[in-house]
């Protein structure tokens, strides 16, 4: 971070130079009258700021994720993998069916596989979204880009393939419309609603599967409580899926956790602090969730 931090303060230095000359210049303009040419000034002062220091952000930030993302990474298992540009594939994202909204626009990065014991995962930041379409008083039509998911995306391997589907969903119904929320949850078309004995697991969450016995066969008393421990010691909303022979993790997260910072000071042990936490989700959830004692075996195909 000490050795990145020049460049970040002549990127800094580059933009406030820009932007003092822009509005120096801007004022005398307009007291001579020349208010056309004012907005030229304008115009063309930003577009050249941002053209000049677009090549050197984007080198930046190269070097920030090779030289300290990865580093992150490696410094908890270095024989996990690190694409800063790759994400988890799209047909995996589906193929959780956390999200039934289809996405038009699909993206993400910070992609990190490997193994931990005997569990294969993947792991990365995505962000789907959707679009609307609308039209104002003029007839323009206007484009509105809607977030369905945003953050951490998980899923990892386990050696049997499970006979139905099992979805772990945060309980917003019920939270926001009480027993009114329990009828729209039976509603919700994504399977059959299952309701289990640990109270406090059913305030955080609402679960839905094909029958009433291989959810509770995985949500055992042990798992539920380390659901609800992933999710106080993140503090983030979490949806779960057991699918196949997989299970998934989604975690929202509303801004880029892996990105390096501009107009403040790029060294900071609390922003390494943070990474290392987030990637450390991927061991944390495994052990949590004992993915590696493989108690999946027991369950019939």
């Amino acid at each position: 971070m000490q050795g990145l931090e020049a460049q970040r303060k002549e990127i800094v230095k580059v933009i406030v130079i820009g932007l003092i000359s822009v509005f120096v210049l801007l004022p005398i303009l307009v007291l001579l009258e020349l208010i056309l040419p004012a907005g030229i000034v304008f115009i063309a002062g930003v577009i050249s700021i941002i053209i000049m220091c677009y090549g050197s952000w984007k080198k930046y930030r190269i070097a920030f994720k090779k030289d300290v993302v990865s580093q992150i990474v490696h410094l908890i298992d270095e024989t996990w993998g690190y694409e800063s540009t790759n994400h988890i594939s799209e047909s995996y994202y589906h193929s959780s069916k956390l999200f039934t909204k289809r996405a038009d626009r699909y993206k993400g990065d910070d992609f990190v596989s490997g193994g931990i014991d005997k569990t294969a995962f993947q792991f990365s930041e995505l962000h789907s979204e959707y679009k609307t379409t609308s039209t104002d008083s003029k007839g323009n039509r206007k484009t509105h880009w809607h977030t369905i998911f945003k953050g951490l995306f998980f899923h990892a391997d386990f050696n049997k393939h499970l006979a139905g589907e099992t979805l772990v969903l945060p309980d917003t119904a019920q939270r926001l419309f009480g027993k009114l929320g329990q009828s729209l949850q039976k509603m919700s078309g994504r399977g059959k609603l299952v309701k289990l004995e640990n109270i406090e697991f059913e305030k955080e969450f609402v679960v839905y599967g094909a029958d009433q016995i291989e959810p509770r066969y995985i949500l055992t008393p042990v798992m539920m409580a380390k659901m609800l421990a992933l999710v106080k010691k993140y503090g983030h909303v979490m949806h779960f899926s057991f699918i196949g022979s997989r299970v998934y993790c989604a975690m929202s997260v509303s801004k880029d956790m892996f990105e390096p910072r501009l107009f403040s000071s790029g060294v900071r042990f609390e922003d390494v602090q943070k990474m290392h936490d987030y990637f450390s989700f991927i061991e944390v959830i495994i052990q949590e969730m004992n993915l590696n004692t493989r108690i999946w075996t027991k369950v019939q195909s």
